[in-house]
């Protein structure tokens, strides 16, 4: 039986516990690093995060990741981001300050228009075809969040219409970002983890 190992980049910021429990809880084997040739014998990379992205950022540079994840993305290695991770992938961000982001898929990130913040449950809406997400089109997942997604159509796979509307799940090549917290969204998160990380690797 062959195993899928997940590496789950470790920054310094980020829900590591919940995500790494709910990949394991998976099936998956699990390896969390900083470190580029630990992160290389995986097969999937996961870039969590809960925080404030220029404090993020300035922790990737000093880590020496920025380099390493965009590199990455050029040798088409799949890439998860999720919530703080997910906004991390884009082009750059107006929270607290203007920030270069790791510009993996071009669009920035603003704060939600609607509401000051959005915690809750709530239901995707699958905008462009996408197999991996399809699955759950329709389906609640858990969000704690302040910024949003704002970019070209093309990348946004999945809206949530409340607050907003705004881009829940976004996507260029291999590199998907998730704004919500499947691995606090219990079964139908679960589901969808599953979906796109065989999805990602099998690709």
């Amino acid at each position: 039986m062959s195993y899928v190992t997940v590496g789950v980049v470790d920054y310094g910021m980020g829900n590591h516990a919940s995500v790494v429990h709910g990949l394991r809880d998976l099936g998956y084997r699990v390896r969390i690093s900083a470190e580029p040739e630990v992160l290389d014998a995986t097969d999937i990379l996961v870039l969590p995060g809960v925080g404030a992205f220029p404090a993020a950022m300035q922790a990737l540079h000093q880590r020496g990741l920025v380099s390493y994840l965009q590199q990455q993305a050029r040798e088409q290695r799949p890439i998860i981001g999720i919530c703080l991770g997910m906004q991390l992938l884009t082009s750059a961000s107006h929270e607290f300050q203007y920030t270069a982001g790791l510009d993996l898929i071009p669009g920035e990130v603003v704060p939600l228009t609607g509401a000051k913040w959005h915690i809750g449950w709530n239901t995707l809406e699958c905008v462009n075809a996408d197999s991996l997400l399809q699955p759950s089109d329709g389906q609640a997942f858990y969000f704690n969040h302040s910024f949003c997604y704002q970019g070209p159509d093309e990348y946004k796979v999945c809206l949530t219409r409340h607050p907003g509307p705004f881009a829940s799940v976004i996507r260029r090549a291999n590199v998907i970002g998730i704004q919500f917290h499947p691995e606090k969204s219990q079964e139908a998160g679960r589901a969808l983890l599953k979906n796109v990380i065989s999805g990602l690797i099998h690709a």
